[in-house]
């Protein structure tokens, strides 16, 4: 083999090398693309969407993030942040009142008006259903937005800082065999 192939052949192989730690840097520290399945969080998100997950994002209330699910070893939930630290929660009627205040939850609109029942979310404190009175040093309190269909901390309690893989960035919509957004 020429000398001047083996050169060509090696800087090949280190640009691909390159490339790979590169990817592998990105998906470990920085994001991670992963899929939404189930419709707890309709019609936010739908089962099936891709999202690009931010492993760098400072956790803001209203985020929707992507964490180990809790109940079930190995899986990932994706749900909304709605209590911080030191936060307090009250459901009552429908509006969603944090450290007293009143909060809309426009994302929940839709899901409003296709609702038959009363109520979207049942009626509850944070203490009722955890048993604290603020969400806990560590901890987020995180809902879906299809309220009547979603295991979420109404069920399984807190969620701790370090089960959550990151926040939820960018989402892509399956393409058809055709190019076109389905």
């Amino acid at each position: 083999m020429k000398a001047s192939t083996k050169k060509e052949i090696l800087s090949w192989v280190k640009t691909l090398a390159l490339a790979i730690i590169i990817v592998f840097i990105c998906r470990q520290f920085i994001f991670t693309p992963t899929s939404v399945f189930g419709e707890s969080m309709s019609p936010t998100f739908h089962d099936a969407d891709r999202v690009i997950v931010s492993k760098t994002s400072g956790i803001q209330r209203f985020d929707i993030i992507v964490f180990d699910a809790p109940d079930l070893e190995g899986e990932h939930y994706i749900k909304r942040v709605i209590g911080l630290p030191g936060d307090s929660i009250k459901m009552e009627d429908d509006v969603l009142s944090i450290n007293g205040k009143e909060y809309p939850e426009e994302y929940l609109s839709e899901n409003k008006e296709n609702n038959t029942l009363e109520e979207l979310t049942f009626d509850f404190t944070l203490e009722e259903i955890t048993g604290k009175t603020k969400v806990p040093k560590d901890m987020l309190f995180v809902m879906g937005d299809n309220r009547l269909n979603s295991k979420d901390s109404r069920i399984f309690g807190f969620v701790p800082y370090d089960s959550v893989i990151g926040e939820v960035k960018f989402r892509f919509y399956p393409v058809n065999a055709v190019g076109v957004p389905e």
